[in-house]
């Protein structure tokens, strides 16, 4: 997208749509645990039945960049999962490293 001679707007996607729950059921079970456990839905939030499916058209990317898709949805979540993981394990890190040299 950078290496193109005029800026535009790409949209990256693999074109098949996935929902909230798919996402939770990934996340969720790739550490160990069962979503319905952990969340908690407010009916009024629930958005109705759509009729047509939403989900991404990189049909553009694809033409004008020769670009698709090398990670699927469930290993995107996953990688998603592990780099939060990462930054809590740093968050917690930090404290016990900052009391620990004021020992």
């Amino acid at each position: 997208m950078l290496q193109q001679p005029q800026p535009d707007d790409f949209v990256l996607a693999t074109g098949i749509p996935h929902s909230v729950q798919q996402l939770l059921e990934i996340a969720f079970s790739y550490v160990g645990l069962d979503w319905k456990k952990y969340v908690e839905i407010d009916p009024a939030l629930v958005r109705p039945t759509e009729t047509k499916l939403l989900y991404g058209d990189a049909s553009k990317a694809r033409k004008i960049l020769g670009w698709k898709p090398k990670v699927n949805f469930k290993k995107l979540i996953e990688m998603m999962v592990d780099s939060d993981l990462a930054l809590l394990s740093q968050t917690i890190a930090m404290p016990i490293a900052a009391a620990a040299a004021g020992d």
